[in-house]
């Protein structure tokens, strides 16, 4: 099984990528702990790395970042919060994504805010969007105020994995990911 992760923020390095890293861990972590096989690594894009191209002609660089992530199993989309949802960045990115690109992939949405105001725009907003794009998102999105980014990431993980518990995510997400659960992936470009 692949964990992957695509990030929205465009400042390269963000504390959003060591959030979504964060999350990783803890979604590898609750599947690996309900007997599911988790590889090391799965594909990681940072969208700042590619905005430059995003609204460039022909986008190579942006469909075979997305072809990429179609391999994920399991894909963590991470935004910071801008004017109360996600950023577009991130929309731009996933807009040359094809219909269905996420079907048969479980995703778990993440934004990071500096407000606890911002806390459901998570649902509101970030979870409508993969599932337009075919994915599958158990339980909660996860919210998190960038005010827990400055420490450790193992520690944050950890929190992660209580929030994903806590929330029936973990369950939901090794139920989903099962074999009898599995369904037929698209790919970019299908």
């Amino acid at each position: 099984m692949v964990v992957g992760v695509l990030v929205g923020n465009p400042r390269p390095a963000s504390r959003t990528l060591n959030a979504a890293l964060a999350l990783r861990a803890a979604v590898r972590q609750s599947l690996s702990e309900r007997g599911r096989r988790v590889a090391e690594d799965g594909p990681l894009v940072d969208a700042a790395e590619l905005a430059a191209e995003v609204f460039a002609p022909g986008g190579d660089r942006v469909r075979a970042a997305l072809a990429e992530l179609a391999t994920a199993d399991v894909l963590v989309v991470a935004s910071p919060t801008y004017k109360a949802t996600y950023t577009g960045l991130l929309k731009a990115v996933l807009d040359q994504a094809p219909g269905g690109w996420l079907t048969g992939t479980v995703a778990v949405p993440l934004l990071v805010a500096a407000s606890d105001r911002h806390a459901l725009a998570v649902e509101l907003h970030l979870r409508p969007l993969l599932v337009e794009l075919g994915a599958i998102v158990p339980g909660r999105g996860v919210f998190l105020n960038e005010s827990v980014l400055g420490g450790d990431l193992d520690a944050l993980a950890a929190s992660l994995v209580e929030q994903l518990d806590g929330a029936g995510t973990s369950a939901a997400l090794s139920a989903l990911t099962s074999d009898a659960g599995s369904t037929e992936k698209v790919g970019v470009g299908q």
